[in-house]
This record gives structure tokens, sequence and C-alpha cells, in this order.
């Protein structure tokens, strides 16, 4: 005998969370629950065209059969629950991190057409993370974004704690997150004994529209209710550590998005006090802004913050330079072969130019550490500063570290030149 059940609503929701829940744990999870609502009941089409979500529940009687399909369906759960294990099992309690790697090369900084001013001032950026970052204006069309990606494919790779969400240093050279420290208060493997690994330095742009919870990073209610404890999902911010922060459009961004950008060039960390978390994880990125003078200025508050601020519209092209910008980006090809024999020769003259650079980067940075001003030098700064009528003192102190990053570049001591 046959009695009519409606249940379309419980299949269509089924379906629904199966396409909603994304990811291997969401769909184990719901192929899991369908086969366990499935033991109960075996499912008839009742024929209906005009009922599409109406099945008929069909009582078998036959307990051989029906014992076949408790069989089937055991099988199934135990399979479903096995994938299940295996996917807890890898869960790391922290978001992955890990960037995508969208293929091809950017195009080299060394190709770029003048602009010797900004090219210069990223260099030293990247020598010397205290400057503070490089801001440039410029129209569009001025290759602001394709200089900030092409000091990204400058940066030397960096060493990591492994499997750090947070890039922490084996050292702690550029400080600890609180899971760090606590796990070292409760007695957890010293620094120096953990494992490590080499990545490259991360490049992470800042969209527009982005929401507090991406950036500084929130919590993750599936993982937490999982475990039954508070899981910490990083952002934006907690990737870009030890790399490239990279924010175009900045004089667009609203103003809670600026001041969370403003507290991490100032202070260098980043505190997530929301949802039950109370945090602090390093933050010291290279900052690189652009901007479009035309759509509005940045803001003062920003701005001397900042180190260097330049403009990609203060020295035009001549002709001969832009007809050879346009031949090198028309023959540039991210990977491949390029569009000329003269592109290929040029490419790898950028190519093994990038390779000089890398190598003066990294010895600059050991350079650094020791470098100093003279008193005369400092007191020279401090004197420009007055004349040119600087509020405060950060003027004079971006000045000290950008003659400094210029003789370490050098690989000499701060001369006048540099001053």
């Amino acid at each position: 005998s046959h009695q009519t059940i409606s249940v379309g609503p419980i299949a269509l929701s089924l379906v629904t969370m199966a396409r909603i829940r994304q990811g291997a744990v969401g769909a184990i999870a719901v192929a899991l629950c369908a086969a366990q609502f499935a033991s109960a009941f075996t499912f008839v089409s009742n024929g209906n065209s005009h009922a599409p979500f109406t099945t008929q529940l069909n009582v078998v009687s036959d307990e051989t059969a029906k014992a076949a399909e408790a069989a089937e369906r055991a099988k199934a759960v135990m399979e479903a629950e096995e994938m299940l294990s295996k996917a807890e099992a890898a869960g790391p309690g922290i978001k992955d991190n890990k960037l995508m790697d969208v293929g091809g090369r950017p195009f080299p900084l060394s190709m770029i057409v003048g602009q010797d001013s900004i090219k210069q001032a990223l260099l030293l950026s990247a020598v010397n993370n205290r400057m503070g970052g490089v801001v440039i204006s410029g129209g569009k069309g001025t290759a602001k974004s394709v200089m900030a990606r092409a000091l990204h494919q400058l940066l030397p790779p960096i060493e990591v704690i492994k499997n750090s969400p947070f890039n922490i240093d084996p050292e702690g050279e550029f400080g600890l997150d609180d899971f760090t420290k606590t796990d070292l208060e409760n007695g957890g493997i010293p620094l120096a004994e953990r494992d490590t690994e080499i990545i490259d330095a991360p490049f992470v742009q800042v969209p527009l529209n982005v929401m507090e919870d991406r950036l500084i990073g929130s919590a993750d209610l599936e993982e937490s209710v999982k475990t039954g404890k508070t899981v910490f999902s990083p952002g934006l911010l907690a990737k870009a550590h030890r790399g490239v922060l990279y924010v175009d459009d900045i004089n667009l961004l609203d103003e809670e998005t600026a001041n969370i950008l403003l507290n991490v060039v100032t202070e260098g960390e980043v505190l997530v006090e929301r949802e039950g978390l109370s945090l602090r994880y390093p933050c010291k990125p290279l900052l690189i802004a652009t901007f479009n003078p035309d759509e509005g200025e940045l803001r003062d508050h920003l701005l001397d913050r900042i180190s260097v601020s330049l403009s990609a519209d203060a020295q035009p092209l001549e002709l001969e330079q832009r007809v050879s910008a346009v031949d090198s980006v028309l023959n540039f090809a991210g990977s491949g072969k390029q569009g000329s024999a003269d592109a290929e020769t040029a490419l790898a003259e950028a190519i093994e130019n990038e390779d000089d650079l890398k190598t003066a980067i990294v010895f600059a940075r050991e350079y650094i550490r020791d470098l100093k001003l003279a008193p005369s030098q400092t007191q020279y700064l401090c004197e420009e500063a007055i004349r040119a009528g600087c509020q405060g003192h950060r003027a004079e102190i971006f000045a000290v570290e950008v003659a400094r990053a210029a003789a370490a570049l050098e690989g000499r001591q701060v001369t006048s030149e540099d001053l």
C-alpha cells in the first residue's frame, strides 16, 4: 500500500544547502544528512507532472529488500563519515592565508620609461621598512599600479614559521602575534626550534569596498561551532605582513578603513576587538598607495604618515619616450614568447637587472642595521625642516630614514647627496 506525503520542501532545502555551503566539509555534511534522512524512507515518484515536488512514500513489506537497502545506506553513511573525518583532520583551526597565483609575470620595473624618481623611492622603501611607505599620484594610465606590482617582483623571499598565518619571522624580529606568545608562555616549542619555510613576499591589494572583518580578520563561525572554541580567521592585513600592501585610489577609501590603515602605518600592529575576540598581531608591510588627484585629494592625516609622496605627472614624457613606452607594452607578454626579437632582448636584460637588484636589496637590508647619520647631518635636516615650515617632527625623521636607505643601497656611509 502507498501513502502520499509532501516532502518537496525538505528535498529542496537539502539541494539548496549543498549549493550554498560550498567546500568539502559543507558538502560532505549535507551528503551525510541526506544519507541519514534517506535511511528512514524510500521515495518513489508518483508520476504527477503537475506536482513536481510531491512524492509517494512506499512502505516495503519485503524484509529481504529492506535489509539490502539498509546495508547500502549504511555503507553510504560510513563512506561519508570517513570523508568528513579526513576533512576535519586536515582543518588548520585558522583559515589558510595563501594567496592565489594568477600566473604570468608583471611588467619589469626597469622597462618602465621615465618616472626615475618614483622608481628610486620604491627601491628605497624596499630597503628600509621604517620609511612609512610611498604614495604616488597621477592621472589615468601613468603606470602607477604597474610600478607597484613591478616592485613586488624585486622583493626577496621571506623566511617564516611553518604554517604561520601571520608570516612570523623565526627570530621574532618583526613582532609576534598573541597566539604565538600564548603558546610560548605555556611551554611551547621555542621559535628557534620550530620548522620554517621560505615563501614569496606577499602582495595584498586592499579593495575600495573592503569590510572591517575582511581587513583585520574576524571569528570564523563555522569553525568555531565545529571545534567548540573561538577560531580566528586572519584578514588581509595579516597576509600583508612583511610584504607589500597596495592601496589603489586611497583617496576614495571610507573614513573607517582609512583610520585602520593609519593605525597600521603608525603602530605596526593590528588590534582586533570584536565578536568576543581580543588579540594583536604584527603588520609591518611596505605600503604603496596610488590615487588620481582629479578624483579627490588625499587626506592630510594619511599623507602625514607616509614618508614619500610623488607625482607621476611631474615630468611628462617626450615624444621618443612615449613611442618607446608604447612599443615596450605592445611587445611585452607576461608568459611565453615576446612580440619581437628586441622585446626578447629587453626582457632578458630586465630579468638580469632584477636579479642584481634583488641581491642589492638583501645586502642593503643588512647594511642599514648599523648605519647612522652624523650629528651634523641630522642638524642639517632639522634646519631644512624649519626653513620649509614643517609641522611636527615627521619630516626630518622620514628624511633621516630615506638618507639611510639611499646610502645602504649603495653600500656606503651617508653623504651630502643622500641628504
